[in-house]
């Protein structure tokens, strides 16, 4: 739980979360847990769209995508932190990753949110994302932005913003999504636990990605240890990852 904070759970209180995730760690199945909460907006990855408007990566539906969203950085910042609420939900939950946090984008508006961190024992999450992708590097895994980020809300508020970990979330998603609800000072709900396949809340990338086993889900899937071996050019990769993802470990929630 959130340290040296006593915490008074109100219902429907509104509520902002961010929650920031490196690639390949079960951030849209925690997004499909949270979107089947009544009383929850979720919204996947708001700077998508900006990240592909400047980077120019012609990802599947790009054309679609940029006609559609808002790709001005300033107006996606702007409704993430003080644009009504959609739906007139009380929870606004947002899903982002955290290599589309740009350099470029001013990140003092951050401490705003309520913030928490979404991680993954790297070898697995580099398994994962090698079947996609075969070259991953340190930026497209982000996870020195996201230890960064970790960092700046923890300094700002003096208090340790809730880190969770997909392993737990697999083992005991009904204990580790009540941590994460008492963090975050809301009410956890059954609700989260299970939900319908397919999801109304998608955004439109979702049909051109890599989305089909979330879609086809219905709950979290059990763990399952991947002990494949990694290829030897990603070995400092690896330890990079390896290195922050034992910094953030030692503050999961439990």
């Amino acid at each position: 739980m959130i340290r040296g904070k006593e915490i008074d759970l109100v219902a429907n209180q509104l509520k902002r979360i961010a929650m920031w995730a490196s690639p390949r760690c079960l951030s849209t199945v925690l997004l499909r847990s949270w979107g089947n909460r009544p009383d929850t907006f979720v919204q996947d990855e708001p700077f998508y769209p900006h990240y592909l408007s400047v980077t120019g990566r012609k990802d599947p539906g790009m054309d679609e995508v940029l006609n559609r969203y808002e790709t001005d950085w300033v107006k996606i910042v702007e409704q993430v932190t003080t644009g009504s609420i959609p739906n007139d939900k009380s929870i606004y939950y947002q899903k982002f990753m955290i290599y589309r946090l740009l350099p470029h984008i001013d990140i003092s508006w951050v401490p705003q949110l309520t913030n928490c961190f979404l991680i993954r024992e790297p070898q697995e999450m580099l398994l994962s994302y090698l079947r996609l992708w075969p070259n991953p590097t340190l930026d497209t895994i982000g996870m020195p932005r996201l230890k960064q980020l970790f960092e700046i809300v923890r300094d700002y508020s003096g208090l340790i913003p809730p880190v969770i970990d997909a392993r737990d979330l697999q083992e005991n998603p009904r204990h580790t999504l009540s941590l994460l609800c008492e963090a975050v000072e809301v009410e956890f709900t059954d609700a989260m636990l299970n939900w319908s396949k397919g999801n109304p809340t998608d955004d439109i990338w979702s049909k051109y990605q890599w989305y089909d086993t979330v879609r086809n889900s219905t709950g979290f899937h059990p763990y399952k240890p991947k002990n494949d071996a990694i290829p030897e050019r990603f070995d400092d990769l690896l330890s990079q990852c390896n290195e922050i993802y034992r910094e953030l470990y030692k503050y999961r929630l439990v």
